[in-house]
């Protein structure tokens, strides 16, 4: 983003939301700080924004130009279009997709001390987006988006365009670094931050900014801004939001600060000053509820443990209020200054007062707190002053004399900063204080003082009484800021009592002379000299002569002193912000203005006038806050939390956090033209346009099949085909089944999914078809039904985990999409299709491989990625630090290596593990019963601090060496060691009798080991073990199974709470070490108890040990607070399911008492009961599935990114400033033309061999600058002729190719011939010739083109030979062919370590000579030049008119119900039977309404790779889309003969209820019954969460939503007309 100081603030930013007819959105945004205007896309299907900062594509000059862009010229074909000033924030969730925009802003405080300007959002609008995924969501998720959709926005949110004002001012940070504290949109405005536009949402903040300019009692004038940031750490509602929360944080939080400054003209310095103050409720844990809307007062409680977690929030006061303070005198002071915080307590005091337990409790936890020690320089004081009693006791006026009482030594202790804006730099160098410069200011500020400390003020609610004290406060030092600032507020003044410290800056002194007095100057020495007219007398010395004035003089006087010597209209607009303030702060949190606000109009003449009105206000707003508060307190506390994107796995369960992108679109093809019974241009790519989204394309006749190859946009990991359903009158032309075939080039396709079911549906219905990677068949031999031959499938339900997941294949680089769509057996008409689209996740290619803002932070990812391949052999991964939390269950990978290739199958041969992070070498010394906890912890916040309440222990144990077991270890294997544990644990009995702890640590100990499902049951069935007899979904029985599930499913939500908690409240505070003890506290193999101090001894197994760091680990047990030792301590998972996490817990405290996320609980095993213990098992066997998951696609995508350009871990910090360079190469080897096949956008369509040492082939394509610079590509020595097909990026008018030559350089034996053709398909006879050159007649008239380089420049084109066509060709594949002649006699080949220094011109000639056998084809890039369209191809409108003619030619049968005389469900619902009268008629198929389930997104804790949200991953792939849940119904069908016929289907995902219907292949007849089951991942599925109760997960066992209760009916076919009425009664 541009900064302010590059481009003067010359236009106001602009957004125009444009959607077209075609339901597709642009967001067009121009933004105030650049000069161009940026084109976002919103993808209609998933959301995903879209920008690739192409310049004439999504980057425009003007807003004009974007605008006839996206329209082409045409206004018609926009269906609607929003104009706004602003983009607030923007989420995909499902269906729908929201962008909030600001469609009126206001400029209240307009010109900021060093510019920018703070606008009042004043009218918002939300822009909802209907998508076309249709991916299952509940009523209960939609409502939830309506409900967000009516978050109040307008006049409570402001923000500022170019300045940090997240911080007081002036901020030392830029824009882009804003404290998260106070970003209320920080969720919401994560989408353009992943497109690479973090500037294009701005940072909202809620609460309130104004200012107001004022005159002085001289020339000299004001003006004074207030600007109120209130706290997202505790978000809420009046009941739900008071006291403290497990995130440190108090409810209405509020950090005020008042800023005054003297407005001067261009070129002079601006003398400022800002005062920071705090209003909060009281940080303890307490409440208060309301038992009905009448009530009279509202229930106070306080916490049993009331102090957690409330010397945290002094902790962020005091690194908040106190650090600048320490930069500005560290040169000064030796020691550390302490930080005041000063707390204002105005609640009553009084006797029977309910409020005084709160004061009680307030005096408590500071005493509580200082005994902690834990303060350190922080220094607190309570002043208590019961304001309503004051009030009535004394009155108003000497109720303010009071507090000015209390107020005037901490004030003047805490001061307020003091400073000097320059705009020019040059100007700082002369300055003494603090300077504060940076990207968004032009010159800089010079602080003289800052203030050190805070004063915090506080009543029930932080209402009322908060804000009229604060006004009062406030004002005292806004006197002293006016007179610090040469701006005399002195009544006085007018006679010259007072002028202050300033008066340099308004050159002549403008003091008023007494009356009878006159001015004049000496004619000789210009000198000023007074004349008395009364007296006539004449002096030199003014009659008013200055008297310094006293600081803070006015905290000694009375009000009325104070009202009598001030200018009043100032203070009047003072509390006029005041007042507008409290009512914004009172409606944020109560649903209604402030009340008791009279007395900020205190120094107005006709206050009294007012004071009854204000009585009746009082009363009439008290039962309105009451009523309001009542009912609907929840649903804006549930709008707040979806607002910062918190909760969102119980507001909005299956929602993805990152949507799945269209790579069939918009730059994706078909590379075989598609059959159609009428010649269509574009040979069926209109099949992937959205905007041909009603296309009904029809095939030609009597196909027995009809065959698509799609050519991707980007290479992916492919996740879903969605197909929009398209036909004529009869829904049987559109295909019954789908086959899948998937690879990273057309002769690479592997079959993914074979005869997926497409069921008849109603035209425009979106199927979408889950996809995976190639599953090894040997894989599907092992695992599964065969794996359980004596095992009824009905009565197996797998709640725990899915213990035989089979693993599929993860490929990043998938390019080719192959669609084989076989026709209806009943069709009678041509095949028909409509929209495809193929959805998937790719890697960040574009922003790692082009100098992009985020190309830094992705190397440095990279690097630490390269950097845990080679890592030693101790060091462990980010994601093991989740979880190997102490001794007793360490990755077996530190010490064990996989089996060789020669011996039993035991691992799965990966070059790293990324579940441990180690490197699998061949050579390590362990022992049996050695193990290792975690060594090196990763820490992905940003701000440095480390909240994993997940994370293991911080011990580093050392391994035990037997070198005795190291050449037995390296025979074995990971396999062998598997069954040696396993043998360990179940003796002979073959596994039987196993309990449910063995059968779960076999299991860790597998994950450990990194065996998949499939290795694991090999291994077992290999010692002639039954895998399912090691199920743990089957070690327990049923009903203990629902109840263990269920523990475990709360525990998975209880611990994402505690997360986002975690995260939240290690906001502002200093990194802290971890507990020894993490979240499971799982052993492998029992510990025994440590002895010692531990009062507890729950174990005391002999064969169990203990490192010593882990024996000095104690702590106290929460439930019967005995000390109790690490392997007697469950996990911190069981404190939770102890003590219910609630929701009441986390937003306003808990009568059983409160909970820190940043605080130690710990629960001794004996206080658990057993099916806790189990549950902290489960959860964590789940987060290991969970991790391998992730490790895999890790892997996939370095192993990807290798492909691409080999990174090595010492280049890749250097890697960027690699890319800029070559791009400054590349722009003069093109000389303004485009490159048009570069990758990640341009591939290749057919592999081609490559030499073992050559870079990879995809490197030709890359960016020049990835890559080592003397690498290059080379064929294998034995192939003299090589083929290059490169598919283009898009359709170009293309005008030459251009090879860069390698480092080595040509010689006369390597010199190929070059043939070139073009093509738009894959058939080689439609290519076009273009040329042949033989590139040594280019060699020997280009010398340098001979030999490795002599030196190569940064800024000049590398070596390249260009090869232009007669006349630009428009295509999309280039074919290049490189051949080898055989004439030359000889080669001249340098080593790659050849000394360039002592190359001289006959140093090619004296080069040693090799036989012609050894040359082999070589290049470094291929350039393709000329010009991309930018639009889509051909118009195909005629042609595709002409295909619907053919549609409606035949006559239509209908589908008719077969009534059932009997049918009846078992087995959960799952499974149904039908049973048909006699004389049925012969059945067509079955009518199945679609499921009203969703699939959730947590499933299980979160692990350290899900610590951070805003984590930067190179996938961002969920587990559902890695592992993708399918549901399949079998039927079975009886005939009256007792013939069984079975068919399955495989259902795609739809809507919830929208009728799917299935033809049989065959006329079913003489059926007696027909039997349907539900099979597949039923688990994975959930219920909406409107059906669900409480924290549930889900109903169980299972979702209700999946029975097949009124789901299946029965149909035939018939003509309509033949059954006329009555048959319309029964069609289905």
């Amino acid at each position: 983003m541009y900064h302010s100081k590059s481009l003067p603030r010359s236009k106001d930013t602009s957004v125009v939301v444009v959607v077209l007819e075609t339901t597709e959105v642009y967001i067009v945004i121009s933004l105030s700080t650049r000069r161009d205007t940026q084109v976002i896309y919103v993808d209609p299907t998933t959301g995903y924004l879209r920008y690739l900062g192409k310049r004439g594509e999504d980057v425009f000059d003007s807003e004009a130009a974007a605008l006839n862009y996206i329209t082409d010229g045409s206004r018609i074909l926009s269906k609607s279009t929003t104009y706004a000033k602003a983009v607030l924030g923007y989420a995909a969730l499902g269906s729908y997709a929201l962008l909030l925009v600001a469609t009126q802003l206001s400029a209240t405080v307009p010109n900021l001390p060093g510019g920018g300007c703070i606008y009042t959002v004043a009218e918002s609008q939300w822009i909802k987006i209907q998508l076309q995924n249709p991916q299952p969501q509940g009523n209960g998720e939609l409502k939830n988006i309506r409900e967000l959709t009516d978050l109040d926005i307008d006049g409570k949110y402001y923000f500022c365009e170019t300045r940090d004002i997240t911080r007081p001012f002036p901020s030392r940070m830029t824009l882009q670094e804003p404290d998260e504290e106070f970003v209320w949109n920080g969720w919401l405005s994560k989408p353009f931050e992943d497109i690479g536009l973090p500037g294009h949402c701005v940072i909202l903040l809620q609460g309130f900014a104004e200012c107001r300019n004022f005159g002085g009692t001289g020339q000299q004038g004001g003006s004074v801004a207030l600007i109120a940031r209130r706290s997202r750490l505790h978000p809420g509602t009046r009941y739900l939001a008071r006291g403290i929360n497990a995130c440190s944080g108090t409810g209405n939080e509020v950090e005020c600060e008042q800023l005054v400054w003297a407005p001067q003209k261009g070129g002079q310095r601006v003398p400022f000053s800002s005062y920071i103050w705090r209003r909060g409720t009281i940080p303890i844990w307490w409440g208060a509820e309301i038992k009905n809307a009448v009530s009279v007062e509202a229930e106070i409680y306080v916490a049993d443990d009331p102090y957690n977690g409330s010397i945290q929030y002094y902790q962020r006061l005091s690194r908040r209020y106190g650090k600048k303070s320490s930069e500005l005198n560290s040169a000064r002071q030796k020691k550390p200054q302490m930080v005041p915080i000063v707390c204002v307590n105005l609640l009553r005091y009084g006797e029977g007062k309910p409020e005084t337990v709160l004061v009680h409790h307030f005096k408590e936890s500071l005493q509580d707190m200082k005994s902690t020690g834990k303060l350190g320089n922080t220094w607190i004081q309570l002043i208590n002053y019961d304001w309503h009693a004051t009030v009535k006791l004394k009155g108003q006026q000497q109720t303010v004399e009071g507090l000015w009482r209390h107020l005037k030594a901490p004030t003047m202790a805490i001061g307020f900063s003091e400073g000097n804006y320059y705009d020019a730099k040059q100007q700082l160098k002369e300055c003494k204080g603090s300077i504060i410069c940076n990207d968004d200011i032009n010159g800089g500020f010079c602080m003289e003082s800052v203030q050190n400390g805070v004063i915090r003020f506080n009543c029930a609610d932080s209402l009322d009484r908060t804000n009229a004290a604060s006004y009062f406060g406030a004002l005292q030092v806004f006197v002293e800021q006016c007179s610090r600032l040469n701006i005399s507020l002195d009544i006085d003044a007018m006679f010259g009592l007072s002028t202050g410290r300033y008066s340099e800056y308004n050159g002549r002194s403008t003091r008023s002379l007494p009356p009878g007095w006159e001015e004049r100057f000496d004619s000789v020495t210009g000198k000023s000299f007074y004349i008395d007219h009364n007296t006539r007398t004449t002096t030199w010395e003014h009659p008013c002569q200055e008297i310094p004035q006293k600081p803070w003089k006015r905290f000694d006087m009375t009000f009325d002193q104070f009202k009598g010597s001030t200018m009043l209209a100032p203070v009047n607009h003072l509390a006029e912000l005041f007042l507008l303030a409290g009512d914004i702060h009172a409606t944020l949190y109560t649903g209604s203005k402030a009340m008791h606000s009279e007395i900020l109009n205190i120094f107005k003449e006709e206050t009294g006038k007012f004071s009854k009105f204000a009585a009746v206000q009082n009363v009439k707003i008290t039962v309105q806050r009451r009523y309001h508060n009542y009912l609907n307190d929840s649903s804006r506390q549930k709008q707040l939390e979806m607002f910062l994107g918190l909760r969102l796995y119980k507001h909005l369960p299956s929602v993805p956090m990152f949507p799945l992108k269209v790579l069939s679109r918009p730059s994706g093809c078909m590379l075989k033209p598609v059959p159609s019974i009428t010649p269509v241009a574009d040979g069926g790519s209109s099949l992937l346009s959205f905007k041909k989204k009603d296309l009904v394309w029809v095939c030609q006749q009597g196909a027995d099949y009809v065959e698509l190859f799609i050519y991707l946009g980007e290479p992916c990991q492919v996740c879903q085909l969605l197909l929009t359903v398209s036909h004529g009158v009869e829904d049987s032309s559109y295909p019954a089944s789908v086959d899948v075939r998937l690879g990273s080039s057309i002769d690479a396709l592997k079959l993914v999914v074979e005869g997926a079911s497409i069921p008849r549906c109603s035209n425009g219905t979106n199927l979408l078809i889950p996809l995976t990677g190639r599953i090894d068949p040997e894989d599907l031999a092992v695992t599964g039904e065969s794996a359980r031959p004596n095992v009824q499938e009905s009565t197996y339900l797998p709640l725990l985990y899915d213990f035989e997941e089979l693993e599929a294949e993860v490929n990043f680089l998938n390019r080719v999409v192959a669609l084989s769509f076989h026709p209806s057996a009943a069709s009678r008409t041509p095949v028909t299709l409509g929209e495809i689209e193929v959805l998937g996740v790719s890697l960040p290619w574009a922003d790692m491989l082009t100098n992009s803002r985020r190309s830094p932070e992705l190397m440095e990812l990279l690097h630490r990625k390269l950097s845990s391949v080679h890592c030693d052999l101790g060091s462990k991964s980010s994601a093991n630090s989740s979880l190997t939390g102490n001794n007793a269950h360490g990755s077996e990978r530190s010490s064990y290596t996989k089996s060789s290739s020669s011996v039993q199958p035991g691992g799965s041969g990966n070059f790293v593990d990324f579940l441990t992070g180690d490197f699998d070498i061949s050579k390590t010394n362990i022992t049996d019963n050695t193990s290792f906890g975690n060594e090196d912890q990763t820490n992905f916040l940003d701000d440095g601090f480390d909240v994993n309440p997940f994370a293991p222990a911080s011990e580093v144990p050392v391994a035990k060496v037997n070198n005795q077991l190291n050449n037995q270890v390296e025979e074995c294997g990971s396999t062998q060691l598997y069954l040696k544990f396993f043998e360990s644990l179940s003796g002979n009995s073959k596994g039987k009798g196993l309990t449910f702890e063995e059968t779960m640590k076999l299991e860790i100990k597998r994950l450990h080991l990194d065996l998949s499902a499939a290795e694991r049951d090999r291994a077992l069935l290999s010692i002639g073990v039954i895998p399912a007899t090691v199920d743990p979904n089957r070690a327990v029985d049923y009903s203990y199974l629902l109840k263990l599930s269920s523990y475990a499913d709360n525990l998975a939500l209880l611990g994402h709470a505690v997360l986002e908690d975690r995260v939240n409240a290690s906001i502002g505070l200093e990194k802290t070490n971890e507990h020894t003890i993490d979240f499971w506290n799982i052993s492998e193999n029992d510990e025994s108890c440590y002895g010692g101090a531990c009062e507890v001894h729950v174990l005391s197994s002999s064969q169990a040990s203990a490192t010593s760091e882990n024996r000095s680990v104690f702590v106290e047990c929460s439930q019967c607070d005995r000390t109790v030792c690490k392997a007697c301590c469950a996990g911190k998972g069981a404190f939770l399911l102890l003590n219910n996490y609630r929701d009441l817990k986390i937003y306003g405290g808990s009568q059983g008492g409160g909970y820190s996320a940043l605080a130690d609980n710990f629960v001794c095993k004996s206080c658990c009961t057993e099916v806790i213990k189990r549950a902290l098992y489960v959860d964590y066997v789940r987060v290991l599935y969970s991790l391998r998951r992730k490790d895999r696609t890790e892997k996939a995508a370095l192993n990807a990114v290798n492909q691409v350009c080999r990174l090595e871990s010492n280049r890749v910090s250097d890697l960027s400033q690699s890319i800029h360079s070559g791009q400054r190469q590349l722009q003069q080897l093109l000389d303004g033309e485009e490159s048009l096949a570069e990758f990640p956008y341009a591939s290749f369509l057919h592999m081609v061999e490559t030499a073992d040492d050559s870079e990879p082939l995809l490197s030709l394509l890359a960016p020049l600058g990835t890559g080592e610079h003397e690498s290059y590509w080379k064929a294998p020595l034995d192939n003299s002729s090589v083929e290059f097909s490169i598919v283009l990026g898009g359709l170009s008018d293309v005008a030459g190719v251009a090879v860069i030559v390698s480092s080595c350089g040509y010689s006369s034996s390597d010199c190929p011939i070059v043939e070139i053709w073009a093509s738009n398909k894959i058939h080689r006879e439609d290519r076009t010739f273009i040329g042949k050159w033989d590139v040594e007649d280019i060699v020997s008239s280009s010398p340098q083109l001979c030999g490795p380089e002599k030196s190569s420049s940064l800024t000049e084109a590398p070596r390249h030979i260009k090869f232009h066509f007669p006349n630009p060709i428009r295509c999309r594949i280039i074919s290049i062919k490189m051949t080898l002649s055989n004439n030359g006699p000889c080669s001249t080949k340098f080593s790659e370590k050849f000394d360039l220094l002592s190359l001289d011109d006959s140093s090619f000639y004296e080069s040693k000579i090799t036989s012609p056998q050894n040359s082999f084809i070589h290049a470094k890039r291929f350039v393709v030049f000329g010009n991309s369209l930018r639009k889509e191809g051909p118009e195909t409108s005629a042609g595709i008119m002409r295909m619907k003619s053919y549609l409606d030619r035949s006559p239509p049968l209908g589908r008719f119900r077969i009534p059932v005389e009997a049918e009846r469900l078992t087995d959960n619902d799952l499974v149904l039977e039908q049973y048909l009268l006699p004389n049925t008629p012969g059945i067509a198929g079955f009518r199945l309404d679609f499921f009203s389930v969703i699939r959730p997104r947590v499933t299980h804790s979160p692990s350290s790779s899900e610590l951070d949200m805003r984590e930067f991953s190179l996938t961002h792939m969920e587990n559902r889309f890695v592992n993708p849940a399918i549901l399949y119904l079998q039927v079975t069908i009886v005939k009256e003969s007792g013939k069984l016929v079975v068919e399955e289907y495989r259902l795609p995902e739809v809507k919830a209820n929208t009728s799917l219907y299935f033809d049989f292949p065959e006329l079913q007849q003489d059926v007696r019954c027909v039997i349907f089951r539900l099979l597949g991942d039923i688990t994975a599925f959930v219920d909406d969460i409107s059906e669900l109760d409480g924290l549930n997960l889900r109903n169980l066992p299972l979702a209700s939503g999946l029975s097949l209760s009124n789901k299946i009916k029965l149909y035939y076919y018939a003509d309509t007309y033949e059954m006329g009425k009555i048959g319309s009664l029964s069609a289905v």
